[in-house]
């Protein structure tokens, strides 16, 4: 198929009743719940950007990416417990925000003065064992509000399973009106652990990105045959957000809210030899979403299943990601048809299956977005089940042509 497809892996977290994942795959994040006319180039600006070098002081700090953050110590954005030590500084060889963090002991907190509405946190970690603890295990709880983030989490495993020395995790939450405060507190899980944190994000983000406007009437829940809803009084985390079929784009890169897009190949399974197309001279006109959405690269860069219908027949364009069992996700495909050949409803239709069930019986861009060049995504909520002792699955998404139009069109 050309027609660009990129993912987004999100995950709810704990509400104070409710536990639940959500995961942006194909291709980007979660649903705009309205349509708008808007061609513009500008990027979202955010209301407010907060990005804090723990450990290390001053007010222009250049981090990896380019962008600057500001350093904790003696500064406005000190953990309050500092003033009694309970923080301490450690310092290491890499590029900030992972060239110091604080960590402690007891409990230490992060506030920050907001607005009300909807925001990413972005934690980054870079996990070492400091001498500060006599190589006591960093385990530890994050909260903010009524929100659990993260729940005895350890940062030397979670480094280890990623394959990183550095990483950051992603959430969003809603900031309620009566609420001047957002503290993030790090709290060790036990006597002998520590907790620790080398960078925090706090950007806004646009209304009704992720969470379901009150007038929308949700997503597709698949294989449930209802509506699935994303309110304000929960929370996400962000698995997985994947530019399929092309490069890496780097926070710096998106439209203004920092997200960072990954290349598919280590997620794409089954791929039989074909092309990646790529039109650079198309530009998408974002009638349907706004143009925040995603990078623009996002939309022209796409997989093909090839030309091939006798192999397309018996073939998924597949990918897959490692999830967590007994949690539901949430999936955004974004798509735009660029192959000049595809003008109509109906030139090309093909089936989604989202987790082995059917999304899509009868996909078709041109009907969704009304043209060719137009960028749209679709949103879907999905269950992955408890599967006997098995804490992990995989949710795959896979892409097949219609088999009565397989004549008439081509992946």
């Amino acid at each position: 198929m050309d027609g660009t497809c990129r993912m987004y892996l999100h995950g709810h977290i704990q509400i104070p009743s409710l536990l639940i994942k959500l995961f942006c795959i194909f291709l980007l994040l979660h649903q705009l719940a309205f349509a708008v006319a808007d061609d513009s180039s500008s990027p979202y600006n955010p209301a407010e950007q907060f990005f804090i070098a723990c450990g290390l002081s001053g007010s222009t700090i250049n981090t990896m990416d380019g962008r600057a953050c500001i350093g904790d110590v003696n500064s406005e954005y000190s953990p309050l417990e500092q003033k009694k030590n309970a923080s301490r500084v450690s310092t290491a060889p890499q590029e900030p925000p992972y060239s110091a963090s604080r960590l402690s002991n007891s409990p230490f907190t992060y506030g920050f003065a907001v607005t009300a509405g909807q925001k990413f946190i972005r934690l980054h970690f870079y996990p070492t064992y400091s001498d500060l603890f006599n190589k006591s295990p960093a385990i530890f709880s994050v909260k903010t509000g009524s929100f659990t983030l993260l729940s005895h989490f350890n940062a030397s495993l979670e480094s280890d399973a990623l394959g990183k020395a550095a990483f950051s995790k992603e959430f969003c939450i809603s900031v309620e009106e009566e609420q001047r405060m957002l503290n993030i507190t790090f709290f060790p899980s036990y006597q002998d652990s520590y907790a620790f944190i080398s960078g925090i994000e706090l950007v806004s983000m646009p209304p009704s990105l992720y969470f379901t406007a009150a007038d929308d009437s949700g997503l597709t829940f698949v294989g449930q045959g209802n509506q699935y809803n994303i309110r304000n009084s929960n929370a996400l985390e962000t698995l997985y957000r994947i530019n399929v079929g092309g490069k890496f784009i780097s926070p710096s890169d998106d439209t203004g809210m920092y997200r960072k897009w990954d290349r598919d190949v280590d997620y794409v399974t089954d791929l039989i030899p074909g092309a990646l197309p790529v039109n650079g001279s198309i530009v998408p006109i974002f009638s349907e979403i706004r143009n925040y959405s995603a990078p623009v690269e996002v939309y022209t860069t796409a997989r093909t299943m090839g030309t091939n219908n006798t192999i397309n027949e018996n073939y998924n364009l597949t990918w897959e990601f490692e999830v967590d069992s007994g949690f539901t996700y949430f999936v955004r495909l974004h798509f735009l048809e660029f192959q000049i050949e595809i003008t109509e409803v109906g030139d090309r239709v093909f089936q989604i299956y989202i987790a082995n069930q059917t999304a899509e019986a009868a996909a078709d861009v041109i009907a969704w977005s009304g043209r060719n060049g137009v960028p749209i995504y679709k949103n879907y909520a999905v269950t992955i089940g408890s599967k006997g002792n098995e804490k992990k699955q995989n949710l795959s998404i896979k892409l097949h042509p219609t088999p009565e139009l397989m004549e008439d069109q081509v992946f």
